[in-house]
This record gives structure tokens, C-alpha cells and sequence, in this order.
């Protein structure tokens, strides 16, 4: 320990950024890096990754540089750091070259604490030259789960990163990410050469987040009413699988009354820009998006993010599901999914142009997610438990809310699986599932179906409950989906067992869907902040003022304040500047820029 380094990080918190004192390993990382060590760090999403390396940019001498695949938003991520007082630039593709030739030479001369380059832009000569020619204190490299060629947001240009210790060894290197398992990890470090970097993992536990899980039948309507039911008024983003199901999709919402947008990368580049710039900057908008929209989003009042279609992998879908509640305030990750999700990712899997070797890696991250569909057991340790983290029942997910029922399904098993076998294997789900419950169609009739052994031997449930089972049956590997012969099903090797009754089969119980309601409340996890009355006019009224001054600035609403940060001041009620200084995200910069209007609109409602 550097006593003398942790002092200064601690002011430097305290004085720029406003907060009283470090979380989890924030401290001992800042202060690692420094002292000039290369680090690794894995933090969830909202956990404060960026103070990792903003403090030490600002404790070491020379330029910060922060490589960032986030174009779109360095723009942003510039402007939070002018509200604090830092002295923050970036350089890409959206400036003019007086521009860039403007921030270069700041870069030269030091008169700037940091800079944001794309990676491609880090690569060209002319920006490694400038980066030769001026002191660097540190470099960042952030969303470094970018680095894995088995990863759900590959970019190739990443691998060429590990030049930086090639050709600036004496330079401290950060790779920061939200999400990496630990295959993921030893490939970050072996491409960015930080074998010896110092690794900090922190838990990938969000317990502000609900997981809800429900069964699809309806999508679009269960979307509206989970939305109408818990989240009226709430900032949310919606994923969608295609491009034509998010601009349906955020049509259906506006036509019943709840304002979204689309987002995906077949937009005209000025309108898709529009759109974020929108979501970021107001309150109450649901963005309806494809997975292009979200990397680095810091907004962090977004109370839910829903899935209308199955991710590809549980790294997506904690990824996407942790941009709800950075702000540690309760929040909502909610999916609708069914059979046909999965016949679908199968498809994509099997029609896809990867090799052999890849095309596995990806069926065993889908059958990875399929696993925490179907779970009987707490979402969240499943979750939990493919990061390589231990942990036991939250009390915050479905599954621990309304504990699912499990039957013995052996027999009805061996009902479907049986006759996929008697029609041949040649028939996809919708045929298969009709000869079980003995429906005449004329398809029936033309292959004589009607007069196989197993026609009509599962009557007893209804169409919905045996996809149920069909698809709780293909997560389990005793069914697959054969894309080269239109979607028939075919049995496997795991099915044999099962059939001859020499293995038993559990399985969660059908539960037709429902209209949403509220769920119960969470026993544990996080503690909700309750307003008085009084305070929560003063709140509303620090919102409003808020909302003002973002736009008099042209900045998103939270790089003013974060709700968080307005809560507390609507607490403390702060009569002088001094009453001000303590709240928790008022350093001396904003305390300077907006203390005296906070003074004295509080004033005004005492």
C-alpha cells in the first residue's frame, strides 16, 4: 500500500466526483494502477469501472488515453467529465481535421487529462506517432470482452491492441469489462499480452435486478402488459431479434400509449443517431432495439430491459440485461420465450458460415441459456454460476418469488419422444405434436398417420403444454432440430435411456401465461428508497430543474445529477453550500455550477 497515492485518490474522489469513499475494489485497483501496474478488471455494469481509470489518469503525469469501440457516445462520456472538471477530449471519425488537428496538439503539450480514441483510430500511424511524441500516463482499454473471437461482440481490430505493450512497455495498461467467463478472461489477457497483469474480479451479482421468465405466447401483448402493470412512465429498452420486429414492435407500444422508438443498424444513420441522443437525453422513453443499441449506454435510470426473442448466449443476456438499474435502484429484466426461439437460434447456429469448432462454441453458450430458461431452481445462481461465481437463492427472481412446480415428466417424454420416432423423424414440431393429440388434418390423413400406435396418445394436454415439453426436451438434448430437412426433429443418443425407461426426466410445470401483475416484493437484495411526501415534491422539483439545465447545456439529464444523487438532496434538504458538500455526487465543480440554485430552490419549498 502507497499511503501517500491512497490520500490523493481519495481527494480526488471526494473533491472531483463528489463520492465520500471507494466501493469494493475500486480503491485498491486505482491505486494498483497508479503506482503504474497493469490490471484486469471485471465489474458488473454500474459497478463504477470508469473511476478505475479516470483517478489514476488524473494522479499520473501525462495523458490519459481510453481506447473505446463507442463512437456514438464519446461525445457524452466528454461532456460528464467537462461537468466535474476534468479536462476530456476524444478523437474519431465524426471531427473536422481542425478538429482533431486542435486536440492533438492538446495531447502534445499535456493541457489535457483525457482522450478517447476508437481502436481503429488508436492503429494508424499517425495517431501511434502522436502518442510517441507525448507523456501517457495510463491506457484504458475498455469493453475489452471485444478481444474474444468466441464472444457475442467480437471486434477484430482489438486483437491488434497488443501492440500497445510493444510499443509502450513502461506504460500502465487497464483492460476493463463487464462481462467475461473465465475462458473469455484468459483470452483478454493472452491478446492484450496481460498475462501478468494484476486481475480484479468483482461479483457479477446485480441484486437491484428481478430475472422474470415467462413463457411466450403472446409476446408482444405480454410486453405491453409487464410494461403497463410495473412500469408505467419507466425508461426501459426493449431487444427484438430482427430488424422488422423492432419497428412492429415499437409501433404496437406508441399505438398503446407508451412513447418508444426503434434502433437498429438498418436505420439512415442520422435518425438511429437521433433516437439514442433522444433516449439518452429525456425521461420515459422505451427504446425497441436489435443488439446493435446499448454498449456503454450509461444511462442509469433505466428501470427494465425486456427480451421478446432468446439471446444467443448468457454473456448477451447479462450483458444487455445489466444496462437496467446502474443506479442501484430496483429494476426489471423480463423474457418472453418459447419453442420457436429455439428452433430459430438452432437454425442460425447451423445455417451460419463459421466453422465446425465455432458452430460448437455457439451451441454450447445457447444450450448454456436454454439451461437458465428452464431451471427449476434461482435464476440468478444459474446466472451466477456460469461467471465461475458461487452463491445461493437471492429472493429476487421468479423462480424464488413463485417457486415453479416440478413433476415427474418420464412418461410424457417417452410419449413425444416416441412419436417423433414413429413418423420417422422427418416431421417438424407442429405435425409432431398434432399426431400426439390426435388431431385430423389432412397432412395426418396423407401419411396415414391417424393409424400409428402413438396417434391421439397425448389428448389429454393441450397444444401449448406439449411445446412446453418439447422444448424443455430439446434444452435437455434428447431432441434436436434438423435445419437441412425442414425443421424435423430427430432424437439423440441422450434419448435412447429415457425411452427404454432407464432414466427419469424432470421438467417444469405448464403454466398457462397470464396477464402480468405485479410480483411480491423481494425479501432481500436491495433496500428501496422511501421519499416522504415533502421529499418527494423536492425531488420532483430537483427533476424538473434538471431536466432544464441538461437542456440549457445540451447534455443528458444524468451527467447534471443522477436520480440517486437528487434523492439525497431531497433528504439532507440543504439550507447552506456547506450542507450541500456532503451529498454523495457533488464535488466542488458542480457545487460551484449549480450549488446556490439547489440552495435556493430548496429554500423555496422549506
Amino acid at each position: 500500500m502507497n499511503p501517500a497515492i491512497s490520500a490523493r485518490a481519495l481527494e480526488q474522489l471526494q473533491t472531483v466526483f463528489g463520492y465520500p469513499a471507494f466501493r469494493g475494489q475500486q480503491g485498491e485497483i486505482v491505486e494498483h494502477v497508479s503506482n503504474g501496474g497493469d490490471a484486469l478488471v471485471l465489474m458488473p455494469t454500474g459497478g463504477g469501472k470508469s473511476l478505475c481509470y479516470q483517478i489514476p489518469a488524473l494522479l499520473r503525469d501525462g495523458v490519459g488515453v481510453v481506447v473505446s469501440p463507442l463512437i456514438a457516445l464519446m461525445q457524452d462520456q466528454v461532456d460528464a467529465l467537462a461537468e466535474v472538471g476534468v479536462r476530456a477530449a476524444f478523437l474519431n471519425s465524426t471531427q473536422t481535421f481542425e478538429e482533431s488537428m486542435r486536440i492533438e496538439r492538446l495531447v502534445r503539450t499535456g493541457e489535457i487529462d483525457l482522450v478517447y480514441v476508437a481502436p481503429e483510430r488508436l492503429m494508424t500511424q499517425r495517431c501511434l506517432d502522436l502518442f510517441d511524441a507525448a507523456k501517457i500516463a495510463l491506457f484504458a482499454i475498455d469493453e475489452a470482452h471485444c478481444v474474444s473471437q468466441w464472444g457475442h461482440d467480437f471486434r477484430p481490430e482489438y486483437i491488434r491492441l497488443s501492440i500497445l505493450h510493444e510499443r509502450f512497455p513502461d506504460v500502465p495498461r487497464i483492460a476493463l469489462t463487464a462481462t467475461a467467463d473465465p475462458q473469455t478472461r484468459a483470452e483478454i489477457a493472452m491478446r492484450l499480452q496481460l498475462e501478468d497483469a494484476r486481475q480484479f474480479v468483482s461479483s457479477f451479482d446485480r441484486p437491484n435486478i428481478r430475472y422474470q421468465i415467462v413463457e411466450k405466447d403472446n409476446g408482444r401483448k405480454q410486453l405491453l402488459d409487464f410494461i403497463t402493470a410495473e412500469h408505467g412512465g419507466d425508461c426501459g429498452i426493449v431487444y427484438c431479434l430482427s430488424r422488422k420486429k423492432v419497428e412492429e414492435t415499437a409501433q404496437f407500444l406508441n399505438e398503446n400509449g407508451i412513447r418508444a422508438m426503434p434502433y437498429h443498424a438498418g436505420m439512415e444513420h442520422p435518425k438511429r443517431a437521433a433516437n439514442q441522443a433522444k433516449f439518452l437525453r429525456e425521461e420515459n422513453i422505451v427504446m425497441v432495439a436489435t443488439i446493435a443499441f446499448g454498449m456503454g449506454i450509461d444511462k442509469p435510470d433505466v428501470r427494465f430491459v425486456c427480451h421478446l426473442d432468446l439471446p444467443k448466449s448468457i454473456e448477451g443476456y447479462y450483458q444487455e440485461t445489466g444496462r437496467a438499474g446502474r443506479d442501484g435502484m430496483p429494476a426489471s429484466a423480463w423474457m418472453a420465450y418459447g419453442l420457436q426461439d429455439v428452433v430459430l437460434q438452432r437454425r442460425m447456429i447451423d445455417e451460419s458460415e463459421a466453422d465446425e469448432t465455432f458452430k460448437r462454441v455457439l451451441s454450447m453458450k445457447l444450450d448454456a441459456m436454454l439451461g437458465l430458461c428452464e431451471t427449476l431452481s434461482c435464476r440468478r445462481v444459474r446466472l451466477l454460476d456460469y461467471f465461475g461465481e458461487p452463491s445461493g437463492p437471492c429472493g429476487n427472481c421468479d423462480s424464488c418469488l413463485i417457486p415453479p412446480v416440478s413433476f415427474d415428466g418420464t412418461v410424457p417424454v417417452q410419449k413425444l419422444l416416441s412419436t417423433i420416432y414413429r413418423v420417422d423423424q422427418r416431421f417438424a414440431a407442429g405435425h409432431v405434436i398434432d399426431v400426439l393429440r390426435g388431431a385430423e388434418t389432412d397432412r395426418i390423413k396423407q401419411w396415414h398417420h391417424d393409424s400409428l400406435s402413438v396417434y391421439g396418445i397425448g389428448s389429454e394436454r393441450p397444444e401449448a403444454e406439449w411445446r412446453a415439453i418439447l422444448r424443455q426436451a430439446i434444452a435437455l438434448g434428447l431432441v434436436t432440430v434438423d435445419h437441412d430437412s425442414y425443421s424435423s426433429l430427430k432424437l439423440t443418443d441422450a434419448a435412447r435411456p429415457v425411452l427404454k425407461g432407464g432414466q427419469k426426466v424432470q421438467l417444469r410445470q405448464y403454466v398457462k401465461p397470464a396477464k402480468s401483475k405485479r410480483a411480491p416484493s423481494a425479501s432481500k437484495g436491495y433496500v428501496e428508497s422511501e421519499l416522504s411526501k415533502s421529499e418527494q415534491e423536492i425531488f420532483d422539483r430537483l427533476r424538473s430543474w434538471r431536466m432544464g439545465t441538461a437542456r440549457e447545456h445540451n447534455v443528458p439529464a444524468y451527467v447534471i445529477f443522477v436520480d440517486a444523487t437528487l434523492r439525497e438532496i431531497a433528504k439532507a434538504k440543504p439550507r447552506s453550500l456547506d450542507d450541500l458538500r456532503g451529498v454523495s455526487g457533488v464535488g466542488e465543480k458542480k457545487l460551484a455550477s449549480y450549488g446556490e440554485e439547489i440552495v435556493a430552490l430548496i429554500g423555496e419549498m422549506l
